[in-house]
């Protein structure tokens, strides 16, 4: 717990940083930007409720490689002067059919070491540990060698780690979204409260149940494998076989300063 930020105060300029995970796919608003809500939304209200003065900057993109998300939005993220930036990327390198691990790790730290350098508090993620996950079981071992690295980033850096591959409750499939890849609206509400807890930020946020899934026979179970082969993963490799991806044509939700209670540009954020 960073007992620090029991101080008021002590985040008032919030930005977040990274792929489909921050930006909020999986967590459905059609009144929001890019059509989502999100973890990061939903922790930004809770950070604003005890402090009006709150500024949140949303940067994210879907579908962003590491990479992408470092030459985007790290320039921006830096100048935006925040105190506190969380960052999750990475995951769409490692379920690439080929990646340099070590290479992004090294990447990786030297942003995350830039960040630092502004004296902003900085979040990072273990990669999930895709327990239950019969598709994405053989990846565990890049998963755990990924996260090794951002382990010593966190470590090495004075960041602070949110360790993802060890919640035991995303191993419930009702707190994923029905692509099998994203958090389900549900499962964004609870990585919400981990934020908030591992930052020692008190709030009132009621813990939400996972979505209850219908129990199907073998039978039921091979179509619905079917169903989703065809919807959600087939388009996911045709994307990755043409170059494609998607977050092309988006923009960050939140460019600049918004106040989360109002979703008003807040410009004495950056003040």
């Amino acid at each position: 717990m960073v007992l620090d930020a029991l101080i008021p105060g002590r985040f008032r300029r919030y930005v977040a940083v990274g792929d489909s995970f921050t930006e909020g796919v999986g967590d459905p608003d059609p009144g929001r930007p890019n059509g989502v809500r999100g973890w990061a939304d939903r922790f930004a209200e809770a950070l604003a409720a005890g402090d009006p003065a709150v500024g949140y900057a949303n940067l994210a993109i879907r579908g962003r490689k590491l990479a992408g998300i470092l030459d985007e939005q790290l320039a921006p993220a830096v100048a935006l002067r925040p105190d506190l930036v969380t960052v999750y990327a990475g995951g769409n390198d490692i379920l690439r059919p080929r990646v340099d691990i070590d290479a992004l790790i090294t990447r990786y730290d030297d942003a995350i070491a830039q960040l630092r350098g502004t004296g902003a508090t900085v979040l990072v993620w273990s990669a999930f540990g895709a327990r239950s996950s019969k598709a994405w079981k053989p990846m565990r071992g890049r998963f755990a060698y990924y996260n090794e690295g951002v382990r010593e980033i966190a470590d090495s850096r004075g960041a602070v780690l949110v360790d993802y591959w060890r919640m035991r409750e995303y191993d419930d499939w009702g707190y994923w979204d029905v692509d099998r890849l994203h958090m389900s609206s549900a499962g964004h509400a609870l990585m919400a409260i981990k934020v908030l807890e591992r930052l020692g930020i008190r709030h009132d946020l009621p813990h939400p149940e996972p979505i209850v899934r219908p129990v199907l026979d073998a039978r039921a179970q091979r179509a619905a494998n079917r169903q989703w082969a065809r919807e959600h993963l087939g388009p996911w490799v045709q994307r990755r076989v043409t170059g494609r991806s998607s977050g092309d044509g988006l923009s960050p939700k939140y460019p600049d300063y918004v106040s989360p209670l109002t979703w008003a540009p807040l410009e004495s954020a950056q003040q």
